[in-house]
């Protein structure tokens, strides 16, 4: 029997080196899946994300894999960004693809959440988006234990492009007036602004 592709094999080198090349926090992005591919099995339905039917202009889709996740801080970062609700986003105009970022927590529990997100769209059973890539927020101060660092880069070889982005103290406090905070996240918008400015694709059938 044929084995399903994996998502999570992006290269020949392993999670046992992962910690050696990934930086702390934000990683350019360089795209390595960018659609569903044939094949993957999909998801039990208690582990897949709802869809809900989007009313209103946005020119990017927040989605957060769980509850918590950070998605309606970024999308307040972000000019013309919304949060979905934890839902894959439906666009009353059927010829056009939704933009989305997935985000989620950099603990385990954010992490698992996220790659059960990735397996529904890599499967197919997600509606048709345009999956920009994962960002992965860090869930408390300090540097990511190597176990969690290895795992977020694990997972996160099944998103078009990844970025890991560091603990915002000022958060906590429910502080997103200032802008950008740092030059982690200013990068991060560009590369998104960047993204989102191309033309618009249209679904295809898998």
């Amino acid at each position: 029997m044929q084995q399903s592709p994996n998502p999570w094999v992006t290269s020949e080198a392993g999670p046992d080196n992962a910690s050696e090349q990934a930086p702390d926090t934000y990683m350019p992005p360089a795209a390595v899946i960018n659609a569903p591919l044939r094949g993957m099995v999909e998801p039990d339905t208690a582990d897949r994300l709802p869809r809900r039917t989007m009313t209103g202009p946005a020119t990017l889709w927040i989605t957060g894999a769980h509850g918590g996740a950070g998605e309606s801080t970024i999308a307040d970062l972000l000019d013309g960004a919304r949060a979905t609700g934890h839902c894959w986003p439906v666009l009353d105009d059927a010829q056009r693809k939704p933009a989305v970022l997935l985000v989620c927590r950099s603990n385990m529990r954010g992490l698992k959440a996220v790659q059960s997100a990735l397996i529904q769209w890599a499967s197919g059973a997600a509606p048709a988006v345009d999956l920009l890539g994962l960002a992965v927020l860090a869930d408390a101060p300090g540097k990511l234990p190597k176990a969690l660092k290895e795992f977020a880069f694990l997972v996160g070889g099944g998103a078009p492009r990844l970025w890991i982005l560091p603990w915002v103290e000022a958060w906590r406090h429910g502080d997103v007036t200032a802008g950008l905070p740092g030059r982690e996240y200013q990068r991060f918008a560009t590369d998104l602004i960047s993204l989102t400015n191309q033309p618009p694709t249209t679904p295809q059938q898998l």
